[in-house]
Formats: structure tokens, sequence, C-alpha cells
């Protein structure tokens, strides 16, 4: 079962992101050490789709560098 919209945006913010606001369901996080921001779509208890997962994911590890 994926994980819901909540979980990725909870495991953005341990991981230092911010979130600066959006359009409708889309939020956008950024974070100092990260380029480009992640846009994450959907409602909170939506079901995550594979591809924000692993860009989520992605985000995480290069915040870390």
């Amino acid at each position: 079962m994926p994980p819901k919209i909540r979980d990725l945006l909870v495991e953005l913010a341990k991981a230092g992101f911010v979130d600066r606001g959006g359009k409708g369901s889309h939020r956008n996080y950024v974070h100092p050490k990260v380029v480009k921001p992640i846009t994450v779509p959907g409602r909170l208890g939506d079901d995550a789709k594979q591809y924000l997962i692993k860009a989520v994911q992605k985000a995480i590890e290069e915040s870390k560098k």
C-alpha cells in the first residue's frame, strides 16, 4: 500500500524542507541545499503516486549532501 501524501510531507519536514505555499492542492517545498523545489500535489489523505515517492526520496537524499 503506498504512503499517503501526509506521510511524505512529514518526511520532508523532518529533512528540513519548508513549505513556501502553492496553488490549490499543490505545495512547494524548498531546502537550502536542494537546487530545485519539490512540488507535492494532492490532498493529505490521497495515496502518493510512485513518481512522487521517488522524487521526495531523491530530494531528501540531495539535502543530506
